[in-house]
């Protein structure tokens, strides 16, 4: 891939390293060798499928595989998104998902009113965090037929491989609902730029290999209602996740990204390193409703089970009285805090710990870190660590 960086400075990038020229020219370069011949159909270089085509050839495990490829090409190197349609043949169970769905969300405004989010203002969309969970829990059934396609299993092993798992985040929009600000996504698209800058390259080409970003449309969505705005290519952009946070590359997207109308029941999947943003619901009267996947993959794990709560708890007292009494330089304090304490704040409850401002809650090193500083008593701080492991659950 021709990614437009230096060969002497891609082991780390740096505030210089986005360039819009050389983005722009790697766009059109790619697109000018879109490779999806097994596609039905080809629109704003986004490769459509019909689904139940594909499923009616799962016993056809050659065939299978080389729509698998095809898709990991189109994800890595191609214009980054595929759309299928008929994703599900029976809407009805699209139907009867959206029900409980709405329920859950409809139960959950009289429990905690209404709710804003950094994806939206209160009164322009309804979110249902964790949605995959809370859809099993109250309705088995309509969870399993749900789950049952074949499509969300071959795209994710196309992208991740097995062993990957799925979360589901529902978002309603309703007319007049605002666009969002084009971004990347989940892990390092919710990060700030200096915190970018501390990743190495490879951590930036790392990122979008370990989550898939899908969504399910569970009503017609036609252009006015807003469906996902979306920029083919620019997952190719090694830089990237620094770039859409330029004004310069934000107004790029205004100008050139594209959207595709779906239908009840298709499935749209994109590398989560895509910039994108949900539309503007410029509609009369659609209520833009759709489920969101983030689908991880199964090697974001560590190798051990590392109770970090208690070791946190269980050293700060020590190192507090150490910080105080200068026993430990600023430097060797913030050693001990990345060797303790847990330094990702995901994954979270993000019914209660969804943050308002920035794209994260507070970790756990954040936690200790402003412990320090404040000099907090040591009940203060065991308190605040069990509140936080407390949000960290799911009712």
């Amino acid at each position: 891939m021709n990614r437009h960086i230096p060969a002497s400075s891609a082991t780390w990038l740096t505030e210089t390293s986005p360039s819009l020229e050389g983005f722009i020219a790697d766009a059109k370069e790619a697109a000018d060798r879109i490779d999806a011949p097994l596609a039905d159909d080809l629109q704003k270089n986004v490769p459509i499928y019909d689904a139940q085509k594909i499923v009616g050839m799962m016993d056809d495990r050659g065939a299978i595989s080389r729509y698998m490829k095809e898709w990991t090409n189109i994800l890595l190197d191609g214009p980054g998104v595929v759309v299928f349609r008929r994703a599900y043949k029976d809407t009805s169970i699209v139907d009867q998902t959206t029900d409980v769905l709405n329920e859950l969300i409809a139960e959950e405004k009289r429990r905690m009113g209404e709710r804003g989010d950094h994806f939206g203002r209160v009164g322009q969309n309804a979110r249902l965090w964790n949605a995959h969970e809370k859809l099993c829990i109250a309705a088995p059934e309509v969870f399993a037929r749900y789950n049952a396609i074949d499509i969300v299993d071959l795209i994710s092993r196309a992208w991740l491989g097995p062993l990957y798992q799925i979360t589901t985040q529902v978002n309603v929009v309703y007319p007049g609902g605002k666009a969002q600000t084009p971004h990347r996504d989940y892990h390092m698209g919710f990060q700030t730029a200096e915190q970018l800058l501390q990743y190495p390259a490879h951590a930036h080409q790392l990122s979008a290999a370990l989550t898939l970003q899908g969504a399910i449309a569970h009503c017609d969505m036609p252009i006015e209602s807003g469906p996902t705005q979306l920029l083919p290519f620019s997952q190719r952009y090694l830089p990237g996740y620094l770039a859409v946070l330029r004004e310069e590359f934000r107004a790029y997207f205004q100008e050139h990204h594209i959207q595709l109308p779906l239908n009840k029941g298709d499935a749209l999947f994109f590398n989560p390193a895509l910039f994108h943003a949900a539309g503007n619901n410029v509609s009369k009267d659609i209520v833009r409703f759709a489920n969101l996947m983030q689908i991880g993959s199964g090697y974001g794990r560590s190798i051990e089970v590392v109770d970090r709560t208690r070791m946190s708890k269980s050293l700060y007292p020590t190192l507090k009285s150490m910080t105080q009494s200068n026993a430990l330089t600023s430097r060797e304090v913030e050693n001990v805090i990345a060797a303790t304490a847990e330094g990702y704040p995901f994954p979270a409850n993000l019914d209660i710990d969804s943050p308002l401002s920035g794209m994260a809650p507070p970790s756990q090193q954040d936690i200790l870190r402003q412990a320090l500083s404040e000099g907090w008593a040591t009940e203060k701080f065991t308190s605040e660590m069990d509140a936080y492991m407390d949000r960290r659950k799911t009712y």
